[in-house]
């Protein structure tokens, strides 16, 4: 290498080790993930063509957007903010940290084709639960992993499903994800919608979030759409 581009090593590495800490947390393979059975499905089967809500916040919502419009079931995803009490906030707003609100995805899905479940097991092994207000090299509040519960019935598959990723020591550390009553959605502003789809060569979209939905895919085929 020339005396010249040197400097570009230390430059290089760097980058690379904070790639790598990005994607530290693996969306792990389903024979060691546990799931929710049956009897922890509390209510009716749902009817078919039936519509829900699921909320949720894993870090920025560019790639949890990429992440739940892979699935079957999913009819659509919106990115945007909750959980703060500024009321119509701004992306300028969330950036400071201190709005109260986390960048969110709100999912509509149909629960005769995947269940509330699924879609946390997907939220939780797309992500790392166990930093409060970081993934990767986001930091702050805006990134905490949250769930907002539309229901008490998802309230409390959350708080099951969260109790039982911690008696299997699934991770090293305690799940902080936060599982609150929902209370208000705020959609963002219209270039964050459908980023990835819009934007995949962009720096930010190969770097972080193609391997994050490539791993996804990996682990849920039989969940995605054709």
């Amino acid at each position: 290498m020339s005396p010249k581009l040197l400097w570009l090593l230390p430059v290089a590495l760097l980058l690379a080790y904070l790639i790598a800490q990005q994607f530290r947390t693996e969306v792990g393979p389903p024979a060691t993930f546990p799931v929710l059975d049956a009897s922890d499905q509390d209510g009716p089967p749902p009817e078919p063509g039936t519509t829900e809500l699921a909320t949720f916040g894993s870090g920025c919502f560019w790639c949890t957007e990429a992440v739940f419009l892979q699935l079957k079931g999913v009819s659509k995803v919106v990115s945007g903010y909750s959980g703060g009490e500024l009321p119509n906030p701004t992306y300028r707003d969330i950036c400071t940290g201190t709005s109260g609100h986390a960048e969110v995805v709100q999912v509509a899905f149909d629960p005769a084709v995947i269940s509330y479940p699924e879609l946390l097991e997907v939220f939780w092994r797309s992500h790392d639960p166990t930093t409060k207000d970081r993934q990767g090299n986001d930091s702050g509040p805006q990134y905490r992993s949250v769930v907002f519960t539309h229901s008490d019935r998802q309230a409390r598959q959350a708080e099951t499903y969260k109790a039982l990723i911690d008696a299997a020591g699934v991770f090293p550390r305690p799940v902080v994800t936060e599982v609150v009553p929902f209370a208000a959605f705020y959609p963002a502003e219209g270039e964050h919608q459908d980023f990835f789809a819009r934007n995949p060569r962009q720096g930010y979209c190969r770097a972080v979030i193609t391997p994050k939905v490539d791993k996804l895919r990996a682990a849920f085929r039989d969940k995605l759409k054709e």
